[in-house]
């Protein structure tokens, strides 16, 4: 069973987002940590399609899904990392149900989109002789279609985004989202709160999956509705580890 129909199960997956990892043996820790899937940003990372290519084909070779937020909202932003195998796709500020329409377009097949179709790429893991309509038909039922809110425009319009057919998920930006509200970095105040009720309440509505990349504490109000569980980021993990390194290691050490 794939991510997307772990989801729609009703599972809980969790994951994490990665900006600086390169090396593909990663997905292979990642998996053995327990990780359902992990997201690359390509937003505010730093990652060209060749390395994302390598990255993704061994995430599907260890069982783990990989997924990516890409830069921007266009064909080539979108298609062609999903033609290289990634299994999602998730879009920053998305505001409107007509980019969410568009983010469908561009990511799935058709009857629900109108992606692309290249037959023996990695996308198909390299077969070839897999029966066209076939082909379209499982990679649509694979791929998750993503819409990142994190503006007061999308909270405005988050009843027509969710009711889009193939977005399959909306995950709250929690920063960029306290800025256009007006709240900078009060990730937690009511007015964040109550905005991102409005997006949890929706996903509910229209049966898409929930998640927000975000603190603990948000983490924590909204346990009961997230489902796409995504938190921290490789840099603030490897930080974090080694500063407990070095606590654990001037413990013993009675004079420092």
């Amino acid at each position: 069973m794939n991510l997307k129909e772990r989801l729609k199960n009703g599972e809980t997956v969790y994951g994490t987002m990665i900006r600086l990892q390169r090396n593909p043996a990663f997905c292979i820790v990642a998996k053995d940590a327990g990780m359902d899937f992990i997201m690359f940003d390509c937003e505010h990372g730093i990652y060209n399609l060749e390395t994302l290519h390598d990255m993704f084909q061994m995430a599907h070779a260890a069982g783990l899904t990989a997924v990516l937020r890409v830069p921007m909202l266009d064909k080539e932003s979108i298609s062609r990392p999903l033609d290289a195998g990634a299994c999602g796709v998730m879009v920053p500020m998305t505001e409107t149900a007509e980019q969410a329409k568009e983010i469908v377009h561009w990511s799935k097949y058709t009857p629900v989109g109108d992606r692309g179709y290249g037959s023996g790429i990695g996308a198909t893991y390299y077969q070839v002789g897999i029966e066209t309509t076939k082909a379209m038909q499982e990679i649509n039922d694979r791929v998750l279609t993503i819409a990142q809110i994190e503006t007061a425009l999308a909270i405005e319009n988050i009843e027509e985004i969710a009711a889009i057919e193939g977005v399959d998920a909306l995950i709250v930006g929690p920063n960029d989202l306290s800025i256009s509200l007006g709240v900078p970095g009060q990730l937690t105040s009511d007015i964040e709160v109550n905005a991102i009720r409005k997006v949890a309440d929706a996903c509910h509505k229209y049966g898409k999956a929930f998640g927000i990349h975000g603190p603990e504490s948000l983490q924590e109000i909204f346990a009961d509705d997230i489902n796409l569980c995504i938190h921290t980021t490789d840099a603030d993990m490897l930080r974090n580890a080694m500063k407990d390194v070095k606590a654990r290691l001037q413990s013993f050490r009675s004079h420092e």
